[in-house]
């Protein structure tokens, strides 16, 4: 016999369907943490001896997330069709923790936002201060390609690796802020619609652990 009666257990069916979208989020965010991991591009910009590791290392807390997420969301299903207090409050801690670690994640983020492209614009620089070396020029040339951009800061006609460059071709400093900066914003926006969800996941399975726990009491 179900335990909550009335408008809770109206509670208790958005609670596991809020649990199923949950779930699916969570399953969402792991493919976006996927892609940005092997993304082609992203690899082969990221791709070589001394490659900075910053921007993985926020792609591994979103891969992180995500699987979480997935558990997280299974069990607070279980735990809304069992009506069971110590699962509902265990959930609300589990959302509560990955809440703390979606705000560290951001915090970091934000904090590290100009050291990614900073690191990687130096990566790119170290590339081409040698173009005697065929592994830099490698590296340059990946740039190059990928991004559709040649030079520094500016576009450099004694550089011979951007003979042939048009005149309005963008320089592979501004190519790589642009790039990286539309990468950490899908992570930045993924993480402000998570916060978003496990709030109203928190106040669901309060709010129907409470109910359980009053109803008993009246029993």
């Amino acid at each position: 016999m179900s335990k909550v009666q009335g408008g809770m257990k109206c509670v208790k069916y958005l609670l596991f369907v809020f649990n199923f979208i949950f779930w699916l989020s969570g399953l969402l965010v792991l493919a976006v943490g996927l892609w940005l991991r092997f993304d082609p591009e992203t690899v082969e910009l990221l791709t070589g001896d001394n490659a900075p590791d910053t921007f993985f290392i926020a792609v591994y807390i979103l891969l992180g997330a995500g699987g979480l997420m997935m558990i997280v969301g299974f069990f607070g299903c279980f735990g809304a069709v069992r009506e069971s207090q110590c699962l509902l409050a265990s959930f609300f801690a589990c959302l509560l923790i990955i809440f703390g670690a979606e705000i560290a994640a951001g915090v970091f983020g934000f904090i590290n936002k100009e050291q990614i492209v900073e690191e990687v614009q130096k990566f790119y620089s170290s590339s081409t201060a040698d173009v005697s070396n065929p592994n830099g020029t490698a590296i340059a040339l990946i740039y190059h390609k990928t991004l559709n951009c040649c030079g520094g800061s500016t576009l450099d006609p004694s550089n011979t690796l951007c003979e042939g460059a048009e005149e309005n071709t963008k320089d592979c400093f501004t190519a790589i802020t642009e790039f990286f900066n539309e990468k950490l914003h899908i992570i930045g926006y993924i993480g402000i619609g998570i916060a978003g969800v496990m709030i109203i996941g928190m106040v669901f399975s309060m709010v129907l652990c409470c109910a359980i726990r009053n109803n008993r009491e009246v029993i």
